[in-house]
């Protein structure tokens, strides 16, 4: 998508765009920013609620799926042109990506601690699958479509969390 096309779009002029950005890299890197910042401050959020990984992990992924909602077109507009963000702004969004990451291992890695989660998984792997398969959500999710977001983070949660759960520190 080109500046006159975003600019056509919205109903601005190219003045007005780069009143407000300095280029269609920085505009994606905003859009970006917008939905990743929603997912690491949820994140946090339940890293300093719960004492439970697991409940963590629950929360997590949950607010995880939950951004495919709220920001849809945003993650629809930045997937499609992501190939074309300069490498300062990769950067940067890298390492934001990165802190939701190493939150999500390193919840994995505590809940290995303290055998709520299967101690045969590897962290690392276990957390890019679980960023992989909600990832990919902003391809399919349709707001009419047949579940909602939250009956969807319901379905996810419960995939993963019976992937990974010890069963042998189960009760019941």
């Amino acid at each position: 998508m080109t500046v006159n096309e975003i600019v056509d779009s919205i109903g601005t002029s190219k003045g007005g765009f780069y009143h407000h950005f300095s280029s269609k890299d920085e505009l994606l890197f905003v859009i970006h920013d917008t939905f990743i910042t929603y997912v690491l401050e949820k994140a946090y959020i339940a890293k300093n609620t719960y004492d439970s990984p697991t409940k963590k992990l629950q929360q997590i992924i949950k607010s995880f799926v939950q951004v495919f909602d709220l920001y849809k077109p945003h993650i629809s507009v930045f997937y499609q042109e992501n190939v074309y963000l300069k490498a300062n702004y990769e950067e940067l969004i890298k390492k934001k990506r990165d802190q939701f990451k190493n939150i999500i291992i390193d919840t994995i890695r505590e809940g290995k601690e303290a055998s709520e989660f299967r101690k045969d998984l590897s962290e690392e792997i276990t957390g890019m699958a679980i960023l992989g398969m909600v990832n990919w959500t902003y391809k399919w999710y349709k707001q009419s479509g047949e579940k909602s977001i939250d009956e969807i983070g319901d379905i996810y949660v419960e995939l993963i969390m019976r992937s990974i759960i010890n069963q042998q520190n189960v009760s019941g």
